[in-house]
């Protein structure tokens, strides 16, 4: 067993979902920061779902406005995604928001 420290980062470049991370099918996750920055003139909103294997989708984060050249700490508490959990951000508008997530694997191997 072993814990492996990473990160999940992406540039929103387009509206469409997109995926920020998927927990290894030999791991479980723990998301200890979702980190949103806005480096545009004018601020977006983002949402944010987790996928569980059954592909049934849970909103986390529902249409959060953040706003223009800031940067939001999403999460209060650490967030848990089980083997093969997805974690999907989407923007509102293409080109304006970083999402970068800090997160623990604990790998059973």
């Amino acid at each position: 067993m072993a814990n492996i420290y990473t990160n999940a980062k992406v540039d929103l470049t387009t509206t469409s979902e997109t995926v920020l991370y998927t927990a290894p099918s030999n791991s479980r996750a723990i998301v200890k920061s979702l980190l949103v920055s806005n480096d545009a003139g004018s601020a977006a909103t983002l949402t944010a779902t987790l996928t569980n294997a059954a592909a049934a989708v849970f909103s986390l984060f529902k249409v959060k406005s953040i706003d223009s050249n800031t940067t939001e700490q999403l999460l209060t508490e650490p967030l848990i995604l089980l083997e093969n959990e997805i974690l999907k951000v989407t923007a509102s508008d293409a080109n304006e928001l970083h999402v970068v997530a800090s997160i623990l694997e604990i790998n059973r191997d």
